[in-house]
């Protein structure tokens, strides 16, 4: 079986001699995850208005978030297969193109259905960017600092989340929801143009006989991360997308957007600390980071609405969660080796999946038993992912991770 050559470790190519990490295209590749991020969440930031305008109820409107994670999961594995053999700059920038052609619909569209098909192609924008982004990171660093270069371009996820949906709502309400799309547009092209400026070109991979997701999964160590995506993923959404009505019944309805920025702020630690660890302690890492989550589900579980506590509990999680994209990411690059384009192309899909199911099992809780459940949810399902986390000693999470 032939080796792409661009999988040979990135301290003996040539451009990275001086074992920098090329700050200004990894900025590039952490502002396309920031458009992928904030494009899927910004429905959420002015959802009335967005109804109102296409005469829908809001119910069916909130399905325009749902729609793009299910073009995501949908599209992912198929697509990756048949790119890869494209250079790896042509598909970036033909994801990102998709990306300002759907934004821009959707913000001059006065169709609920056409708007919908809008949504749907930039989820399927997103399963392309997100298959790609974190391999790419990886071919443009040397090997002991890729877990950093990830890092640089997964802080495109939290400062989405903390800051650019609060200002995509802040402005769709000041001048409309339209106005939001459009400058997404915007920075799109500027993205655009930041690529093809700094961000060097690779070729793809060589096809092989077979299936790429089946030979991914027989690959030790890909289906142990996998797992650990679908489950702890699932677990977070869970509680991530009905705080609002979690923090109500604490009495504390009109501070979800400081408990967010809570969140979102130590989400930001966790990166920073990920990202300057992760070479030597991946798994001590990602160890740590299910605790953390687990402890900050047991302070909800039992708190009766102190305020601290929740706010302590909204960091706790922020710290266990922020780094986890990059530690799964990175996992599973780890253990894919020369099919790691397909196991990365399965963990995007796994991981849309679960935010999808992350509402609708949400959603039965909390027709079912409540808000109070949540909490409780994230601890039954952080339960199977730790015991898998430290199973995998030897592929997926090992003790020692290979720098070659």
């Amino acid at each position: 079986m032939s080796k792409d050559t661009t999988d040979a470790p990135a301290d003996s190519r040539t451009g990275i001699e001086d074992q920098r990490l090329p700050l200004p295209a990894l900025l590039a590749l952490a502002t396309a995850v920031f458009i992928t991020s904030l494009t899927e969440t910004l429905p959420a930031g002015v959802l009335p208005a967005m109804s109102a305008d296409l005469g829908v109820g809001e119910s069916a409107m909130g399905q325009s978030v749902t729609i793009y994670a299910i073009g995501t999961a949908l599209t992912a594995l198929p697509l990756t297969a048949a790119t890869a053999g494209w250079r790896r700059k042509r598909l970036l920038l033909t994801a990102m193109a998709a990306f300002a052609v759907a934004n821009t619909v959707t913000a001059v569209s006065a169709s609920f259905p056409l708007t919908m098909v809008a949504r749907f192609v930039a989820g399927v924008a997103a399963g392309l960017a997100w298959a790609l982004l974190a391999g790419y990171a990886r071919r443009m660093a040397p090997v002991h600092l890729q877990g950093k270069a990830i890092a640089i371009v997964m802080t495109g996820i939290p400062i989405a989340l903390s800051l650019g949906v609060p200002a995509g709502t802040f402005l769709g309400k000041a001048l409309g929801w339209q106005v939001s799309f459009l400058i997404m547009t915007g920075l799109t092209l500027l993205v655009i143009a930041w690529i093809v400026a700094t961000v060097p070109d690779h070729p793809g991979r060589q096809r092989q006989g077979g299936t790429p997701m089946l030979r991914a999964l027989r690959v030790p160590g890909v289906a142990p991360v996998l797992f650990v995506t679908l489950v702890f993923v699932l677990a977070h959404t869970i509680l991530y997308t009905y705080i609002a009505p979690f923090l109500d019944r604490l009495g504390m309805g009109g501070s979800t957007d400081l408990v967010l920025l809570a969140f979102g702020a130590a989400s930001l630690v966790s990166i920073w600390y990920v990202g300057a660890h992760i070479h030597r302690r991946l798994r001590a890492l990602t160890i740590a980071g299910t605790l953390l989550v687990a402890a900050a589900a047991a302070i909800l579980a039992l708190t009766t609405g102190n305020p601290a506590l929740v706010y302590g509990a909204a960091a706790l999680w922020g710290l266990g969660w922020g780094g986890v994209p990059t530690l799964l990411q990175t996992a599973v690059g780890d253990a894919g080796g020369e099919s790691a384009d397909a196991a990365q192309a399965m963990l995007v899909t796994l991981w849309n999946v679960a935010m999808a199911g992350g509402g609708v099992v949400g959603g039965i809780l909390l027709g079912l038993l409540g808000s109070a459940s949540f909490p409780w949810s994230v601890l039954a399902l952080l339960a199977p992912v730790l015991a898998v986390v430290l199973a995998a000693r030897a592929h997926g999470f090992p003790a020692v991770r290979a720098t070659s």
